[in-house]
């Protein structure tokens, strides 16, 4: 009886599996592709903020040792991927709510693919954005200092962390009813990490009470790791501690969302 070579059965089923993942990636952009409205959403609701503070609110704001938009667009960024990859809760609802989460468990692709195609679907959308906020950011006068290279590892960066966020996502979105159940799950979580941090006013003018939660949470210490990078200043080890918080995020997260996408009917 013949057997296939050593290489071909150890490696066969890795390229299978990442066929079906990206298969399932590109079906999701394509939808996203025929709702445009979505994206649409996606791209103004930064663009919003971005105009928001930068023009209400910047005028009061005051940053030591640097202008407010320079403080603000990292900030920005860093909120932005994050508010992206809530998009994998949403969709994971949307596909469990109309019966497509049950089809693809019937079909004869790796258990891995609906998650990993979702989750890296989310990673190319926010690409996306980051390349239309850092347009709107030069717009609005960002001026980075920290040169070509570090703006690129600023940008890996918040893809990590915030595709490493998304696993958890998966798992809200699995666990939801629907797709609005989902969005109401996701924002009490974000909403705190997001607003009481460093992305949009320096710790230091919060209550002291707040202080010791905004410097250390994730998101904060992501936020002054993508500023350093980008204005070319200080920032210690934010950009390691960063990289603990995403990695031990995938690391929890997402076999949560495995372990409830095998016991979802």
């Amino acid at each position: 009886m013949s057997t296939l070579p050593a290489s071909t059965s150890t490696h066969s089923p890795l390229r299978w599996a990442a066929s079906d993942v990206l298969t399932i990636a590109r079906r999701n952009l394509l939808t996203l592709a025929r709702i445009p409205t979505q994206m649409v959403f996606l791209i103004i609701q930064p663009i919003m903020f971005v105009i928001l503070f930068r023009y209400v609110f910047g005028g009061v704001i005051r940053v030591p040792g640097g202008s407010y938009v320079n403080y603000l667009i990292p900030g920005i960024l860093v909120q932005t991927m994050i508010f992206g990859a809530v998009g994998t809760a949403v969709g994971l609802a949307e596909d469990l709510q109309k019966g497509l989460i049950e089809r693809f468990r019937a079909l004869p692709m790796a258990r891995l693919a609906v998650l990993a195609g979702r989750t890296v679907s989310d990673l190319f959308r926010n690409v996306l954005v980051l390349l239309v906020v850092t347009g709107v950011g030069f717009l609005v006068a960002f001026r980075p200092h920290g040169g070509f290279i570090e703006y690129i590892q600023a940008s890996l960066l918040m893809l990590i962390f915030a595709y490493c966020l998304s696993w958890g996502f998966a798992f809200v979105g699995l666990a939801a009813p629907n797709a609005e159940a989902a969005q109401a799950m996701v924002f009490p979580i974000i909403f705190p990490l997001t607003f009481a941090s460093s992305c949009f006013v320096p710790v230091l003018s919060m209550p002291g009470w707040l202080r010791p939660f905004a410097i250390n949470q994730p998101v904060s210490q992501t936020a002054t790791a993508v500023r350093g990078l980008m204005l070319g200043t200080p920032h210690g080890s934010s950009t390691w501690i960063s990289l603990a918080w995403a990695l031990g995020a995938v690391l929890v997260l997402a076999p949560l969302a495995v372990n409830r996408y095998r016991k979802t009917a």
